[in-house]
Order: C-alpha cells, then structure tokens, then sequence
C-alpha cells in the first residue's frame, strides 16, 4: 500500500461525509499501527478484503459521532441498532467505493459489526495496517487499511 492508495481512501472518507453532512471531517495523518493493539471505539463495521488484494477495512467510530450524524440527516432512532446498522454501512460505502478505483477483483465481504469488543476485530499480522484518524462533530473515528 502507498501513499497514492491511501489517499484513495482518504478521499472516499471526505466524500461520505461531505455527501452525507456537507460538512468535511478532520482528517489526521495516517499512520501505521500495531497489528496488535489497533484503536477500537464504541462501533465498529469490518469489510473482509479478498482477491488480488487480501485483507480487510474496518471503520470504527464513538457512540456520539454516529448518534449526530443520524440526527443530521434527519433519523430520530439513535438506537444502538441504528447505530450499528449505520457504522456497517459506512465501512460498507468506504469498501465500495474503494472497489471502484482498485477494480473488479477488489471483492469486498458484507459487513461485520461489533459493538465494544476489541478482541473480535483482528487484521492479518503480516499486513501492515494504516490508520487513518479523523474527526467530525468534535469526536474520534478511526478507518483502518490494512490491505497486502
């Protein structure tokens, strides 16, 4: 994974939420992280990455980051339900999305959600993963690269 790979992502992460809230979210400075103690928040959507590219993407994101952007797009049921649904359809979109500039043989899983525990979302050991931080609405979220 490069620079110019990761800044696709970086990108499809601006558009989701300029689309969604017209409004951009902070992006920090990707980095790599330890396969072994990657950032984890309240929700997190797990998209399983296979053919020519093997691994997977995962978007992580505190309780009230996504409570505010269902407000903000008009939805009432902040239930932890709809919370889940929505941080899976965002790993979701990003992988899409994704698929579109990598190709074909960029298959993407359906989404796997976990609610709180860390110790359920593990990615490859051999495979660097890249973190890319970001904020919206003054709170944390997390999309995670970790892709051979």
């Amino acid at each position: 994974m490069d620079e110019q790979q990761l800044q696709v992502f970086i990108d499809i992460v601006n558009q989701y939420f300029n689309h969604q809230t017209g409004r951009l979210p902070e992006m920090g400075s990707p980095y790599l992280g330890d396969p072994t103690a990657l950032p984890v928040f309240n929700f997190t959507g797990v998209i399983g990455i296979s053919g020519t590219r093997q691994g997977c993407v995962y978007f992580t994101a505190q309780r009230d980051l996504l409570r505010n952007l269902l407000l903000h797009v008009g939805e009432v049921d902040v239930s932890e339900p709809n919370l889940s649904d929505l941080v899976g359809e965002i790993a979701n979109t990003i992988s899409g999305n994704a698929r579109r500039h990598f190709g074909a043989d960029f298959l993407i899983s359906v989404p796997v959600v976990v609610a709180g525990n860390a110790d359920a979302i593990q990615v490859p050991r051999s495979v660097k993963a890249y973190i890319l931080p970001l904020r919206w609405h003054k709170q944390d979220a997390v999309l995670v690269v970790s892709l051979q």
